[in-house]
C-alpha cells in the first residue's frame, strides 16, 4: 500500500510539473500591463497600419530636431571660423529642411499634432551657441549637435525595427540617411569629445515614450509650419552680424 501510496504522489507531481509547463502562454499576453497589452493600448489603427505611442514620439523627436538644428546649422555657416564645421551647418540646413517636409506630411496623414517651437533644453543649447565664439563655439557647436544626434539615432533604429506603420517606417528610413550623414559631418569637425559621449550612453536611463497622445476623432490635422533657420529671436540662435573671416 506504501509502495502505491508513494507512485501515486510521483505520478501526482510529474501531471502538476506538466500542467505548469503547459499553462497557456497565449493568454499571457492579453493580460494588463504586459508588453502586449500596453502595445495595444498605445496604439490606434490607420491605413497605413498600427500607430504606436513610440512611433507619435519619433514624429515629435524629428520635428523638434529640425526647428533647433536648422538654426544652429545656419548660425554655423555665418561664424564658424573652420571650413568643416561650416560644411557640417550647411548639411544640417539642407538635411532638416527636406527631413522636416517629411516629418509634417508624414503628421498630418496620421492625425499628430506637432509643436512650432524648440523645446526649453534646445533653446537653452540655441542660447548657449549664440554666446560662445571662436574655437570654444566649434567645440560646443560639434559636441552638442553630436550628442543629440546620437540620442535620435538611437530611437530612429528602434521605430525603424519595430514600428508596423509603413508611413513611419519610411520616414525612419530616411531620418536615418540624414542622421548618419550629419553625425559623419559633425565628427569631420576633429572637435566631437568621443570619452563624454560613451560616459553619457553608460549612463543613460531608460525611458518612456513621451509623445502625444493618440488622435481623437479621427481628423487630419493641418500641417504644421515649416522649421525655418530664423524665427522668434528670443530663443532662437541669431547669426553674428560680424564679417565672415576670410579663407
Amino acid at each position: 500500500m506504501r509502495r502505491i501510496n508513494g507512485t501515486a504522489l510521483i505520478i501526482a507531481a510529474l501531471v502538476a510539473t506538466l500542467g505548469a509547463l503547459a499553462y497557456p502562454v497565449w493568454s499571457y499576453a492579453d493580460r494588463s500591463g504586459t508588453g502586449q497589452a500596453n502595445l495595444n493600448a498605445s496604439s490606434v489603427a490607420t491605413q497605413w497600419g498600427p500607430l504606436s505611442a513610440t512611433d507619435r514620439d519619433f514624429l515629435v523627436k524629428v520635428r523638434l530636431a529640425g526647428l533647433w538644428e536648422l538654426p544652429a546649422g545656419q548660425e554655423a555657416i555665418q561664424r564658424a571660423p573652420s571650413e568643416a564645421v561650416k560644411a557640417a551647418g550647411d548639411h544640417l540646413v539642407v538635411g532638416h529642411t527636406d527631413l522636416d517636409r517629411r516629418a509634417r506630411d508624414v503628421a498630418a496623414k496620421l492625425g499628430v499634432e506637432l509643436p512650432n517651437q524648440p523645446n526649453e533644453q534646445q533653446q537653452g543649447w540655441l542660447r548657449e551657441l549664440t554666446a560662445a565664439s571662436g574655437e570654444d563655439y566649434e567645440r560646443k557647436f560639434a559636441n552638442l549637435l553630436r550628442a543629440a544626434h546620437g540620442r535620435v539615432f538611437a530611437l530612429i533604429a528602434q521605430v525603424r525595427n519595430a514600428t508596423r506603420n509603413s508611413l513611419i517606417r519610411q520616414l525612419a528610413t530616411d531620418a536615418n540617411q540624414t542622421v548618419l550623414d550629419h553625425i559623419t559631418m559633425l565628427e569631420g569637425t576633429g572637435f566631437v569629445d568621443f570619452d563624454a559621449i560613451a560616459r553619457e550612453a553608460a549612463g543613460a536611463a531608460t525611458a518612456s515614450p513621451t509623445g502625444p497622445p493618440p488622435p481623437s476623432g479621427g481628423g487630419v490635422l493641418p500641417l504644421p509650419v515649416p522649421a525655418e533657420p530664423t524665427g522668434d529671436q528670443s530663443f532662437t540662435s541669431r547669426p553674428s552680424t560680424m564679417p565672415m573671416p576670410m579663407p
